[in-house]
């Protein structure tokens, strides 16, 4: 069995060092050996460290991504879960291409004051509606 030491292993996933001890330390990953102070992966935590990419991706927590190794290591996916993340990706696309075709609209909008502009007002209601309680478009005197 090749090892692959943690600088190595390091430049394969495109993770600091720091990243891959910390992922050690919290038991998404483990090193098998060490040499010296150095610690020692094997092949497969290339691919848990892409499977624990793409779980970050998807947005899942670390510990919701921990919960989905077996104790060896290999993944156990949680599809109804996956399926519901991907429900919302669809819903937070739908969500983006309106908000892009509003302010394409907007930006080529023939009418010289834009608050004339039904779509354009449809886009102000749509921002006040959906924007973060604090600090967005609500309650600011500015």
């Amino acid at each position: 069995m090749k090892l692959i030491d943690i600088g190595a292993l390091s430049q394969l996933s495109g993770l600091p060092a720091s990243t891959l001890r910390y992922y050690e330390e919290i038991g998404l990953i483990r090193s098998v050996a060490r040499h010296g102070l150095r610690r020692q992966f094997d092949a497969p935590a290339v691919t848990q460290l892409a499977l624990i990419s793409l779980g970050k991706l998807a947005g899942f927590s670390l510990a919701d991504i921990k919960a989905m190794f077996a104790g060896d290591g290999a993944p156990r996916v949680p599809r109804a879960e996956l399926h519901l993340r991907a429900d919302a990706l669809d819903e937070q696309i739908r969500g983006l291409t309106r908000l892009r075709d509003a302010l394409r609209h907007v930006a080529d909008c023939p009418k010289d004051d834009h608050l004339e502009c039904p779509k354009f007002r449809r886009l102000m209601q749509f921002a006040s509606r959906n924007a973060p309680a604090t600090g967005g478009l609500r309650g600011r005197a500015d």
